[in-house]
């Protein structure tokens, strides 16, 4: 199953939004709670400065660029843990996914309501966290009590209970397990358990159409980032809502509005390129038939690699044909690289690189 990321978050912050923005479906703002029931799933194409000079320097006859994948998950309130609200429901969707976009509101709506009540995005994150937390210290605590009634000497059970009581720990410290300094063993066993808060995090500060601009001075922004530095975390301004009423415009007509804001692209292409990055994937390209941007996780093996076009690939494995992609655009073809000598041959234990171009040799 592909990685996914959550748009997680109190309700009424826009979340619903900034999905819609992502995807294209063009809905508006909903003023009341609970409006996400079930996750919405959408695929996200992954802007790539590197893929379109690609294509500009060799003219492929087409062009499949890397995607993330997006759930839209129900709004949380305090309380989740308990099954407040739709808390239960929430926690089970967020178990689905791999890393966390965290949407915080930082603009003022009187006809949108805000749960928690007066404007504070600090608050709003912790209260999230918080609710991941105690979720969590549930379940890393029904696991220690289950590994201590081991009787027999196992060794494995040893190190796993050791590991749920360093879990335990660091949650009852009110840290995450995100950013919590843990061993080798307990970030395993989060992962086993499928705990909430191991997993990693962006903030979205989604801001109102008129702040764009001047966002970095907003002082609910400047709070967002302040916790994001603190944290470790990266943030992303975003002014959802508008987002939204851009795809209503021709591209042409949309771009032109943004340059004549000085926005360049917006905020939506720097979020999906972080959510790729918080994923862990790298993407390698090959162009054979087409130009194609594959993905894959950072530390993965060129035999891997190839299993990931075909298995034959994996199965026949010879070798890696491997040029960087500046190099490829630089020869123009494949046949010009090869005769600059700048291909050159890896085996199958080759760790691929973000933005290799690879010619897989095998044989079946």
């Amino acid at each position: 199953m592909s990685l996914s990321c959550g748009i997680v978050g109190l309700p009424n912050v826009g979340k619903s939004t900034l999905f819609n923005a992502l995807t294209g479906a063009g809905a508006t703002v909903a003023p009341y709670p609970f409006c996400t029931v079930d996750p919405n799933v959408g695929v996200v194409v992954l802007e790539d400065p590197r893929l379109e000079r690609l294509a500009a320097a060799i003219n492929p006859p087409r062009v499949v660029p890397a995607t993330v994948r997006f759930l839209d998950v129900a709004g949380l309130v305090r309380g989740a843990s308990r099954g407040e609200g739709l808390g239960n429901r929430f926690l089970a969707h967020i178990r689905q996914v791999d890393a966390l976009v965290h949407v915080v509101r930082c603009f003022e709506a009187p006809d949108v309501a805000h749960v928690p009540g007066g404007l504070d995005p600090v608050r709003d994150v912790e209260t999230v966290e918080l609710e991941l937390m105690l979720a969590d210290l549930e379940t890393a605590e029904r696991a220690r009590g289950r590994l201590a009634r081991v009787r027999q000497p196992d060794r494995r059970a040893a190190e796993r209970a050791g590991a749920a009581a360093e879990l335990t720990a660091a949650l009852e410290r009110g840290i995450p397990l995100w950013r919590a300094t843990l061993s080798p063993e307990s970030r395993d066993l989060a992962r086993e358990l499928s705990l909430l808060s191991i997993k990693p995090v962006l903030y979205v500060a989604n801001v109102a159409e008129e702040e764009y601009e001047a966002a970095k001075e907003n002082p609910l922004v400047r709070a967002v980032v302040q916790h994001g530095q603190a944290s470790g975390a990266p943030v992303v301004i975003v002014p959802a809502r508008l987002e939204v009423e851009l795809l209503e415009m021709p591209p042409q007509e949309r771009a032109e509005f943004r340059s004549a804001l000085g926005w360049g692209r917006g905020g939506l292409p720097q979020l999906v390129r972080e959510a790729y990055a918080l994923l862990g994937l790298i993407s390698f390209f090959t162009t054979q038939t087409e130009l194609k941007a594959w993905t894959i996780p950072r530390g993965t093996r060129a035999v891997e690699a190839a299993g990931k076009i075909h298995s034959d690939f994996a199965r026949g494995f010879i070798r890696a044909e491997v040029l960087p992609w500046s190099e490829l655009v630089r020869a123009g073809s494949l046949a010009r690289a090869r005769e600059l000598g700048l291909i050159r041959l890896e085996g199958r234990d080759y760790l691929v690189q973000d933005g290799d171009v690879i010619h897989f040799r095998f044989h079946v």
